[in-house]
């Protein structure tokens, strides 16, 4: 299972520390294999081109669940996403039963991690 999340520094200075502070974390609250990992985001740089990038997508759509669409925070508090400025496409899914112990209609799981909201790239091979 891989998760993600697009943190926008607004303060070039703090780049190293988050990097050296993220990057390779997996003390996480719960016991997990899952490593983070840090990177540069591309092609989309900065929270305005990043939810231009998602405000249209297919996670937008209606029958996506809540817990799986993007969060935007302003100074640690959660801020309503940008409502879409079109209808957004239904999404393709696959059959996520067995893959996630449980699921619903669209082949979402039943439960999980909240959105797209977690650091960049956590590896959950090892």
């Amino acid at each position: 299972c891989l998760g993600y999340a697009f943190v926008n520094l607004v303060m070039p200075d703090v780049v190293q520390s988050f990097w050296a502070a993220f990057d390779g974390f997996s003390k996480w609250v719960l016991p997990s294999k899952k490593i983070c990992g840090v990177t540069w985001s591309g092609p989309h740089q900065g929270r305005e081109a990043h939810v231009d990038r998602y405000r249209n997508s297919p996670v937008m759509h209606p029958t996506v669940p809540e817990p799986y669409k993007p969060l935007v925070f302003e100074d640690g508090q959660s801020v309503p996403f940008p409502s879409p400025t079109k209808a957004p496409r239904a999404p393709r899914t696959r059959n996520c039963a067995g893959a996630f112990g449980g699921g619903g209609g669209h082949g979402w799981p039943q439960q999980g991690p909240h959105g797209a909201v977690h650091m960049t790239g956590c590896d959950d091979s090892l």
